[in-house]
């Protein structure tokens, strides 16, 4: 990670992923609380005006990103049992978002660069992680959704 860095000398990106971790974090706060988790563990996207999920409508299995609004709503509810049932991944995805946030004040306060600490991350093995989270969620959720239907 690199050094303490005066403000003069921070890169102008430093500004915008500051921004973003907070906006993220208003966002999810907000729209989390806008909502109403969906009884069915997924389509509460619906509510946003986006369509159905269609993988399944035509097949009758969960698409991978199946319930991660409804995950992100309970968990901006505080309700954590009810995010880790609709969609693991989701939860992850919910818990992120202040970790983030968090992390971009906590460094912004003490001096960092976040846009050159972001630079300076690996992140081939976070990529391998997250796509791991993904499928063992996916897999979860076709368990879950597809023997009791809708």
């Amino acid at each position: 990670m690199a050094a303490d860095v005066p403000p003069h000398l921070r890169a102008p990106e430093h500004r915008i992923v500051l921004a973003g971790a907070l906006a993220g974090l208003v966002a999810f706060l907000v729209l989390g609380n806008l909502l109403t988790p969906d009884a069915r563990g997924h389509g509460t996207h619906e509510q946003l005006g986006l369509p159905s999920c269609k993988a399944i409508e035509w097949w009758g299995v969960p698409c991978p990103g199946c319930g991660v609004t409804t995950a992100l709503t309970w968990a901006a509810h505080g309700r954590i049992v009810e995010s880790f049932r609709a969609q693991p991944f989701g939860l992850l995805v919910a818990l992120s978002i202040p970790a983030a946030a968090l992390w971009a004040v906590i460094g912004h306060a003490r001096g960092r660069d976040l846009w050159r600490d972001l630079n300076a991350l690996t992140w081939r093995p976070w990529g391998w992680w997250m796509t791991a989270a993904l499928a063992a969620a996916w897999i979860y959720k076709i368990v879950v959704v597809v023997p009791g239907g809708d």
